[in-house]
């Protein structure tokens, strides 16, 4: 009961954020440009979401063939229609609830797949570690392109986040992150050592052991070419997906494939800090388009429609997914019996 309601709190938190930050932004549109924002809205190409939908679609059918990449080496083959399922399903459930798609996506192929969930939990670390070396590498790109707004707009978060109220730099701030991190750390590992025989402690550990094969299963590749091949295709297609979103607005329409790789780079930020990327997601996008002269309500409104057509494509395509699952495994199965 009290992990539930720390997991309520921790949602309502992070959704608070995303609230705030709808709010923040619509309060930073001057009242003399409303009317800019609004027009942006009601002219926007809305016929691009349907491109938008087919790369973005084709994106989580390669984050598929890319998963069971990582789970051969465990000698499981699930197959690529219940992994793309679980995959669509992972998403649907995270619009609800951060990280809890993780679990859901390994507990649905647990179920139809008869694979351990303990060490889908380590194919699921090892595709995020990618995920994060992947938009460091966006990052280093957007980076390369467009220093001179990029640069800029790093420094100034950054700035922000360490800085003190009087504009210096706050070895205070760093040490406080360090200090938690440190406490957290040992904490964890007193916790380990003097509370060995309890059931919860055996099962982390089992879950660690599941998370460190899944790890190890990457040395282990028999297609180690084709995981690469996944993981750039997965990226470029969200900059493509990106890139064509920028042509729903008046405003953005000019822009090119190196506003689209600053924009997503930025806006993946927000996909991570609130659910879903609520709020979150148009106001890094606006914020990161602004250094590129273009208005803030004008990148606000791409922002918005781009991040409402994945929240659309994830609905869609995550519903369709709870209700096919269940009839092609009891087809599958009466085919096989």
């Amino acid at each position: 009961m009290k992990k539930r309601l720390v997991a309520i709190v921790k949602y309502l938190f992070f959704l608070g954020i995303g609230v705030f930050l709808v709010w923040w932004s619509l309060h930073q549109i001057p009242k003399d440009k409303w009317g800019e924002f609004k027009d942006s809205l009601r002219n926007a190409r809305y016929i691009l979401i349907a491109p938008v939908f087919l790369i973005l679609s084709l994106s989580h059918i390669l984050r598929a063939l890319r998963w069971r990449i990582l789970i051969k080496p465990m000698g499981y083959n699930p197959s690529i229609v219940n992994s793309f399922f679980a995959v669509m399903i992972g998403y649907l459930a995270n619009l609800a609830v951060p990280r809890l798609g993780e679990v859901l996506k390994c507990t649905i192929l647990a179920k139809y797949e008869k694979v351990p969930a303990e060490k889908l939990v380590g194919t699921i670390v090892a595709e995020r570690a990618f995920d994060v070396i992947s938009l460091g590498l966006v990052f280093v790109l957007a980076f390369l392109l467009q220093f001179d707004v990029v640069g800029e707009y790093g420094i100034q978060l950054f700035k922000d986040l360490f800085q003190n109220k009087g504009g210096h730099f706050s070895t205070t701030k760093v040490l406080i992150v360090l200090g938690v991190l440190l406490f957290c750390f040992a904490a964890l590992k007193i916790w380990f050592k003097q509370f060995a025989h309890l059931q919860i402690v055996i099962l982390f550990k089992k879950i660690l052991r599941g998370i460190w094969e899944g790890l190890s299963s990457v040395n282990k590749l028999q297609q180690k070419r084709l995981f690469i091949f996944y993981s750039v295709a997965i990226w470029s297609l969200y900059i493509l997906g990106t890139w064509v979103g920028l042509y729903a607005t008046v405003g953005t329409a000019s822009l090119g494939i190196q506003h689209a790789i600053s924009a997503l780079a930025f806006a993946s930020i927000g996909m991570i800090i609130t659910p879903g990327g609520i709020g979150a997601y148009a106001f890094f996008m606006a914020k990161v388009l602004e250094k590129s002269d273009i208005p803030f309500e004008i990148g606000f409104a791409n922002g918005t429609l781009q991040w409402f057509a994945q929240f659309i494509i994830i609905l869609l395509v995550g519903v369709l997914s709870v209700i096919l699952l269940p009839i092609y495994n009891k087809q599958n199965k009466h085919e096989g019996s």
